[in-house]
């Protein structure tokens, strides 16, 4: 007999009836720390998403592909916490919340959160070409290539949401997500253990050209490269491990409610402070940026220098 998907998502938000006022604190205080970080994470966003283009020491594929997962983390704060505060304050409440605002709210959670995980791994590949095609990356890694990536993500993205409209079964949206999320996961893991095997055997043929006297200019061009494939790949490596600690849990979470469908309940607590790990990513991603990408943080420098010199004048 297939499950009703409002019913059990009902049981996802607020647990049973009984369940209300017990976790009234935790919802509370999940509704007032999601007002504040929505804030944070649409200015931050909005402030990144204006450094990136500004940067042009980015390869132009790379710059195209961190706007994309810096608009779905404008997304997250924009949209989706915004909306899970008024569905968590309607029913603290008690008001009656119906399905269509359910499935809503699944929707928007699942579209911008799938489309950060596809953003994440489509970085991680391209930062695998950059280092492994090395001079043939431009020839074959085009802006047109991955304009069409993007469209992809953000499409393969709304076909995994709306699935909630035509799945009658809770059990199969379950099961879809966690191997949408287990692939996106290995994917991401593998990528970038080639990555480290690539410039691992990179960093060992640039110490034997420094041997060599003969080959000083060819020792300097490709020590620079290599050092910028480096940083390049190390930036976007520290977004990948953020991402991946802050939506481990909810895979993990994901997974028991999978293999245990009567631990729904037991586990409906950790299930919002998962929910809050994965909506705070949205938030250290541009953080991560400016943090561990040197030209978007000069970039960054150079816009609150001129701010800072308007205010003066």
């Amino acid at each position: 007999m297939a499950e009703n998907v409002c019913d059990i998502l009902n049981e996802v938000f607020f647990g049973t009836s009984t369940d209300v006022e017990d976790f009234r604190p935790l919802v509370v205080a999940n509704c007032v720390f999601h007002s504040f970080l929505c804030y944070t994470t649409i200015i931050l966003n909005i402030v990144t998403i204006h450094a990136i283009k500004k940067t042009v020491l980015l390869p132009k594929p790379l710059r195209t592909l961190l706007l994309s997962m810096a608009a779905s983390d404008v997304g997250v704060g924009l949209l989706v916490q915004p909306l899970y505060i008024s569905t968590m304050v309607s029913g603290l409440k008690q008001k009656r919340i119906d399905c269509i605002s359910y499935k809503g709210l699944y929707v928007v959670i699942n579209f911008f959160c799938a489309s950060s995980l596809l953003n994440v791994v489509t970085i991680s590949v391209d930062r695998f070409l950059g280092v492994h095609l090395h001079l043939r990356y431009q020839e074959l890694v085009t802006h047109k290539r991955v304009i069409a990536a993007v469209i992809s993500i953000w499409l393969l993205g709304a076909i995994i949401s709306f699935s909630v409209f035509w799945v009658p079964s809770f059990f199969i949206l379950r099961v879809m997500r966690v191997v949408n999320m287990t692939v996106c996961l290995i994917l991401v893991v593998i990528v970038y253990w080639r990555i480290y095997i690539v410039l691992k055997r990179h960093k060992i043929q640039i110490e034997s050209l420094q041997i060599q006297e003969a080959q000083q200019g060819v020792q300097n061009g490709d020590l620079l490269n290599f050092l910028k494939l480096r940083k390049s790949a190390l930036g976007t490596f520290y977004v990948c491990i953020v991402l991946l600690i802050c939506y481990l849990p909810s895979y993990i979470l994901s997974c028991l409610f999978l293999a245990r469908p009567s631990s729904l309940i037991s586990l409906h607590e950790a299930w919002h402070y998962t929910v809050t790990l994965v909506f705070l990513n949205s938030s250290l991603n541009p953080v991560i940026y400016c943090w561990k990408m040197e030209p978007i943080r000069r970039t960054l420098m150079d816009i609150m220098r001129g701010i800072v010199n308007r205010f003066r004048e």
